[in-house]
């Protein structure tokens, strides 16, 4: 099964800026496991851009944090399992460092175990 969005959003003023995020989930082998033998959720953040991004999860509005993901290089987050029941719908938000746009994405059904692919192209 595979998803694929792409979206971006400028907050303040609605300027236009030159960033896609694109998000797919894929199953393309089997999900990490916890000691617990419980699926981990994760998301590999392909950050493209110069600048380091914060990124977050939206989960009915309420925002957490999930970690920094530098410039020009591939971090690999893990989705707290409370944030995960069932099949969940969520959103994810970079924020850049430093920067003063923040692209997010739509929403996806996102499930325990699968793994996510999150590209941060470069912008401008």
């Amino acid at each position: 099964m595979q998803h694929a969005l792409s979206s971006s959003r400028q907050i303040g003023l609605c300027l236009v800026f030159a960033i896609a995020t694109s998000l797919s989930c894929h199953n393309g082998g089997a999900p990490g496991k916890t000691d617990s033998g419980l699926a981990t959720t994760t998301i590999d953040v392909q950050n493209q851009d110069f600048n380091d991004m914060t990124v977050y999860v939206l989960v009915n509005g309420q925002r957490t944090r999930l970690g920094i993901a530098p410039g020009n290089k591939t971090t690999v987050l893990t989705i707290p399992r409370y944030l995960i029941v069932g099949t969940s719908f969520l959103r994810f938000v970079c924020d850049p460092i430093g920067g003063n746009r923040t692209p997010v994405t739509e929403e996806i059904d996102v499930s325990p175990g699968d793994q996510l692919v999150m590209l941060i192209n470069p912008g401008g």
